[in-house]
């Protein structure tokens, strides 16, 4: 794996609970300690489940990856907010199904740099697999730092997987997804989720995340996200939540317990889309 930059090694504070840490714990990772694991069950304990929605996350983008790279020929993926990396991760899930895939992945996290390079390690001699440092607040910096790597006068998608929470603004929100696509051709998918304010109990666990010194996360309702995708065409079936996106579709490389997590998904308090460029 390469990187578009070199950071200086993360100064980690294990007593400050950590965003990425926490959704690590979340998805049953070990990437986290003590401090991430008391603010991520303060939220649990008001809404229970935030550890699904880690966990459906996961398997949302397991099954967009694989209908993108399998249905529509994609081969090309800039994955805006990596986070620290779990299981099947995109290059993982595209690779597996079109070994020539090519994969950025992007983040501003010091720490989530220092795990993307140890553990996102491309999987096919044909493929590639890179990094960019950068915040997605500068859609410019990504853009040239993918260049690297993808051919941005072919087919791209980009994913935002729940991380625009973090803006606070929805014409902000707006302007970085349309400047990435502006850059990207015909073709190209935009792919998002997010946790949305469905639901008091989600709205609770925010607040609690904030009380036990996360950083906030604002959330937003269907209409608002689905405002992002203005100008796109909504592959089927558009906005819902994100179990309800073609849950019969088989995840790659997904075990058992997935296979019957799929047998009978229920609605949770959080959307997603996928939406073709004209």
């Amino acid at each position: 794996m390469s990187s578009s930059e070199d950071a200086a090694p993360p100064v980690v504070d294990p007593t400050v609970p950590h965003a990425a840490r926490i959704w690590n714990y979340w998805m049953g990772g070990k990437d986290n300690y003590e401090s991430d694991v008391a603010a991520g069950d303060a939220v649990a304990q008001v809404y229970p489940d935030i550890v699904t929605m880690a966990r459906e996350s996961r398997r949302f983008l397991i099954r967009v990856v694989s209908h993108l790279a399998r249905e529509v020929g994609i081969r090309q993926f800039l994955d805006i907010g990596t986070g620290l990396p779990t299981m099947q991760n995109t290059h993982e899930v595209a690779q597996r199904i079109a070994p020539e895939s090519r994969i950025v992945y992007v983040d501003n996290d010091p720490l989530v740099l220092t795990h993307a390079r140890a553990l996102l390690v491309n999987t096919s001699a044909e493929g590639a697999t890179s990094y960019v440092h950068a915040d997605y607040h500068d859609p410019e910096r990504i853009l040239a730092g993918a260049a690297d790597t993808l051919d941005l006068t072919e087919p791209v998608t980009v994913m935002f997987m729940g991380v625009l929470g973090y803006e606070p603004e929805l014409t902000e929100l707006r302007r970085i997804v349309g400047r990435v696509l502006a850059a990207l051709p015909s073709g190209s998918h935009l792919v998002m989720w997010d946790g949305t304010d469905t639901g008091e109990a989600v709205v609770e666990g925010g607040e609690k995340l904030i009380e036990a010194g996360g950083v906030p996360y604002h959330l937003r309702g269907p209409d608002e996200l689905g405002r992002c995708f203005e100008g796109l065409e909504l592959v089927e079936p558009g906005m819902v939540p994100i179990t309800l996106w073609r849950p019969e579709e088989p995840a790659a490389g997904a075990g058992a317990a997935d296979a019957a997590g799929a047998d009978a998904p229920r609605p949770i308090d959080a959307y997603g889309a996928v939406g073709r460029k004209p």
